[in-house]
């Protein structure tokens, strides 16, 4: 099936510099497996039940969000076991450890997710508890 994409220049021009030097022989199958992995990672986040162990990490603006951001993290901490944080500019990097019901940690990655000025947020879960 064809489709067309609407992509910033230099997101594009970096994702052809990566699907070329790992030697994939072509854009297109660079982009099936790029969204093959996007469902499978998403996938898996719908898909964790009961007692879970993860690892959710984020950038954002600092001044954009943070206030917001506190307050999310104190409406989890009944989850939250401890977070790492690193300060670059305005750019921030952080980690939260989370253990308890995997439904739980879902929402709090949907908040995370939700904001505008966090780039990225990735979940890891590490495994299930039993």
């Amino acid at each position: 099936m064809r489709t067309s994409l609407n992509v910033p220049g230099e997101v594009l021009d970096s994702f052809d510099e990566t699907w070329t030097a790992e030697g994939l022989e072509s854009r297109s199958r660079a982009v099936r497996e790029a969204m093959t992995e996007y469902i499978e990672r998403h996938t898996e986040l719908e898909g964790i039940d009961g007692d879970a162990v993860a690892a959710v990490a984020f950038d954002y603006e600092h001044t954009l969000v943070i206030g917001e951001l506190h307050t999310v993290q104190h409406e989890f901490e009944d989850v939250i076991g401890t977070t790492h944080y690193l300060h670059h500019g305005e750019w921030c990097l952080e980690t939260i450890y989370c253990t308890g019901p995997a439904d739980r940690i879902r929402r709090l990655v949907y908040r995370i997710r939700d904001f505008d000025a966090v780039g990225r947020a990735n979940v890891l879960f590490v495994q299930p508890v039993e």
